[in-house]
């Protein structure tokens, strides 16, 4: 459910949710307004924009990044960001009595100017439960509901990556080829990062290679949905089973671990038989050798790097990685996400 907001062209009181919900032209606004902020990170037309109000942020998984750059993006509008555990909070849940996600969301709007929710994995019971969740509290709540991650979408990591990639490539990114590498790892991770990126890379004109082991599908709506983004852009997709093959004149290689879609039964997310299953494929890993192939690729990930299974070292830490670059940019987006949906100069 979209809120209502003053004018047609404003953000202002907009959830994001992932970011096929807003336009391309609200997407490339909001890059733009990032790349300003990092160019002008202490300027003062940027540091009251939200003086004296507060940003909630749910946690009901850990983090380094997300917490860090949203109470630093908070603090550098002249905000201030709360750290929230739901743990602690006395919240309705399928197993114990508490407050319901209407009444939270209807107070906490009184509160707050904005509230950010994190949920991955191992913190639900069924893929698509975290999605839910956060669209039931953008349902109640009168502020911005903005997902810090989520089991299904990223938007924040989406962004930051494109702004990465806008500074190494280019603002033209269409015809740029991506290859989505799985790696084999230890860490079982949610779809939530390489979905965001197959559904906002392919909105702007890249080309996209999945390659995968048999048994890793992604979720069938974003594969879909990213398909008909690459039809409309005139662009190539595909996914392959090859270990190699997807390098071969890619731009950016995108190599990261994601579970499989058996994750999930009894009512459970089964983390331990994922890494087992996941270690066996011990040829999935983006290395040096394979770096070759690309056309002077590019290295992205949204970290944590699961060194030595998903990446070697030389490719995580060598001269065409920009991971350090994008994670920086998750400040930068943030701020701009949170101006223009929380700030009164943007309503």
């Amino acid at each position: 459910m979209m809120k209502e907001y003053e004018h047609k062209d404003s953000l202002y009181g907009r959830d994001l949710i992932t970011t096929e919900d807003w336009s391309l032209d609200e997407i490339m606004r909001t890059l733009e307004l990032a790349e300003d902020m990092q160019k002008n990170r202490f300027s003062p037309k940027y540091t009251e924009l939200l003086k004296d109000r507060s940003f909630f942020m749910f946690f009901h998984n850990p983090s380094v990044r997300t917490r860090q750059s949203f109470e630093c993006a908070a603090t550098e509008l002249g905000g201030h960001a709360q750290y929230l555990e739901p743990g602690g909070m006395r919240l309705k849940t399928k197993k114990t009595a508490g407050e319901t996600i209407e009444d939270t969301a209807k107070v906490m709007s009184r509160y707050a100017a904005g509230i950010g929710i994190r949920i991955l994995e191992d913190k639900i019971a069924s893929y698509g439960e975290g999605d839910n969740m956060l669209r039931e509290y953008a349902k109640w709540a009168d502020v911005p509901i903005i997902s810090m991650a989520h089991d299904k979408y990223h938007p924040c990591q989406g962004l930051a990556d494109i702004m990465g990639l806008r500074k190494h490539i280019g603002e033209n990114l269409k015809g740029k080829k991506l290859l989505l590498y799985w790696g084999h790892g230890a860490l079982a991770r949610s779809w939530c990062s390489v979905q965001e990126a197959l559904l906002l890379y392919s909105r702007l004109g890249m080309s996209i290679t999945v390659a995968h082991p048999e048994g890793y599908d992604l979720d069938p709506e974003v594969i879909k949905t990213t398909k008909l983004h690459c039809k409309e852009q005139g662009q190539k997709f595909e996914i392959i089973h090859d270990t190699v093959k997807g390098f071969e004149d890619a731009n950016v290689v995108y190599a990261r671990n994601w579970m499989s879609p058996n994750a999930y039964h009894d009512g459970e997310f089964h983390k331990e038989e994922e890494i087992v299953k996941a270690l066996k494929y011990t040829d999935w890993i983006c290395d040096e050798d394979k770096m070759k192939h690309t056309d002077d690729g590019l290295f992205i990930h949204p970290m944590p790097v699961d060194r030595g299974h998903e990446v070697t070292d030389e490719v995580a830490s060598g001269k065409r990685s920009i991971i350090y670059d994008v994670a920086e940019n998750r400040l930068h987006v943030q701020k701009a996400i949170m101006a223009l949906t929380m700030s009164e100069k943007y309503r």
